[in-house]
């Protein structure tokens, strides 16, 4: 199981610390700002699919977002 947990930057040193000490933790490592953004971004695109495949959502066709341009 992944588990993403957000820590201050102040006590980011402390925290992996702390996770990396526990035998049960496979692997911890920091993500970048960019990779932060992008995960939420990814997070909600298929949030945003999972709505519209529950008919909660109407997104917008290609051609909506072609004439956009």
């Amino acid at each position: 199981m992944k588990v993403l947990i957000d820590i201050p930057d102040n006590e980011a040193n402390f925290g992996m610390k702390v996770l990396k000490s526990l035998s049960f933790v496979k692997k911890a490592k920091t993500m970048s700002k960019t990779s932060v953004e992008l995960w939420e971004d990814l997070k909600e695109a298929a949030d945003q699919v999972k709505l519209h495949k529950q008919g909660k959502l109407k997104l917008k066709t290609a051609q909506d977002l072609l004439n956009e341009l």
